[in-house]
């Protein structure tokens, strides 16, 4: 079952600034009842490389932060998981003192209950192949604990869900990053070929130093073209000359194909107390027929119709129905292929990245400088970008530009 179709990511807020200078936070971790330090905890900055463990008196230390805005992020087994966000304005180190919760005895049973918990195995690699995704550079992304995830499936509901207490770690040989989903919740409904997971992801480098160049050159594949770069592009006003045809596009569904499915519903129920049935020529023609029309408007769309400018200089991306994105400066992966929803026919191999990008906010979503939405759930998407999977997943401190002096923009 394909499920390119509509891949939901949620990623945490992050905006770092332009400026060279960095600073440092640090603190101690601490029980919210006792007060006792806590050794050994995870303390990191949601979906980047910047995390650190506590020591035995349960100090920590994120040294070289950029200026921006982060979620700082506190785990440690038996707790429930901190969050806060933090925004860092200039080099004045800062202080943090999280106070962390114990979990309640009946969530703490939750846990025990769930380490005793065997997965199905069909359930299991399902769930692999679904949030690992199958692109060329997800075949070389394994989970490392795989004891650690829980995954359940509902036959009546048709849902997939999986889970973790601790984290869930992805080893991914192709960009050269461990990456550890702390919170983690996925769920797959099968019926609308629909995946969401969320967590607060944290990055770190695997320590193969002669594979760097390839790691460099596979991060750069997976950063150009993906949904990073083109929010990027358009807050930069820079769509066409970073390779990208942007054209309106929306959706219809075929009356005839939706009256095809309705009468074989009715005929399969008919069927399960009278004799077998058997569809006829006709009604097998319609169901040939693709669920949903696509009109796509040919005349790329200029900026002002993607992007809004605010009144106070920020960036908002803000349009109509929905949006047809096509990349040109680089081929789809050898291992793509686009979801068959609009024809009804297997569809050939792609010879370029096209995707389709949905807005879930009528106001717009506000655009910041480094390709980050402030709203992450105000958009998903489908086609390329929703093949694009933890494969292609960077850090948001991730960029393939060499760094600019203080003040300067890219």
């Amino acid at each position: 079952m394909p499920f390119a179709r509509f891949l939901l990511l949620l990623f945490c807020c992050f905006a770092a600034g332009a400026s060279a200078q960095t600073t440092a936070i640090s603190g101690t971790v601490r029980d919210s009842v006792t007060r006792a330090p806590l050794g050994f905890a995870s303390v990191f900055l949601a979906n980047t490389t910047y995390g650190s463990t506590t020591d035995e008196q349960g100090r920590y230390v994120l040294p070289d932060v950029p200026p921006g805005r982060y979620d700082f992020v506190v785990s440690y087994v038996g707790y429930r998981l901190y969050q806060r966000s933090v925004e860092l304005r200039g080099p004045a180190a800062m202080q943090l003192t999280p106070l962390i919760a114990p979990l309640s005895n009946q969530l703490r049973e939750v846990i025990v209950k769930g380490r005793r918990h065997r997965n199905i195995s069909a359930d299991y690699w399902r769930f692999v192949a679904l949030f690992l995704g199958n692109s060329s550079f997800s075949q070389q992304c394994r989970i490392i604990n795989p004891r650690d995830v829980i995954v359940r499936y509902d036959a009546r509901r048709q849902r997939l869900t999986a889970s973790s207490a601790r984290f869930v770690a992805i080893e991914n040989r192709a960009l050269g990053y461990l990456v550890r989903y702390h919170g983690f919740q996925f769920e797959a409904d099968l019926s609308q070929q629909t995946v969401t997971f969320l967590g607060q992801p944290v990055f770190s480098e695997l320590s193969a130093r002669q594979n760097r160049p390839l790691w460099e050159k596979n991060r750069k594949t997976a950063y150009y073209g993906s949904l990073s770069h083109f929010l990027r592009a358009v807050h930069d006003d820079q769509v066409t000359a970073q390779g990208y045809l942007v054209q309106r596009t929306r959706q219809v569904a075929n009356a005839q194909r939706a009256q095809a499915d309705t009468l074989l519903r009715q005929q399969r129920a008919a069927a399960a107390v009278g004799p077998p049935f058997v569809p006829n020529d006709s009604l097998l023609a319609l169901l040939a027929e693709p669920r949903l029309y696509r009109y796509v408007y040919t005349q790329p769309m200029p900026i002002d119709s993607v992007r809004r400018l605010g009144a106070d200089g920020t960036h908002w991306l803000r349009f109509t129905d929905q949006l047809l994105v096509t990349y040109g400066n680089e081929p789809p992966d050898p291992q793509y292929r686009p979801p068959a929803i609009f024809i009804s026919t297997t569809p050939p191999a792609p010879t370029k990245q096209i995707s389709t990008l949905y807005l879930l906010r009528p106001g717009g979503v506000r655009l910041l400088a480094n390709g980050q939405m402030a709203e992450p759930l105000a958009v998903f998407t489908d086609g390329y970008w929703g093949f694009e999977k933890m494969g292609e997943f960077l850090p948001l401190d991730y960029s393939p530009y060499p760094p600019l002096p203080s003040g300067q923009k890219p």
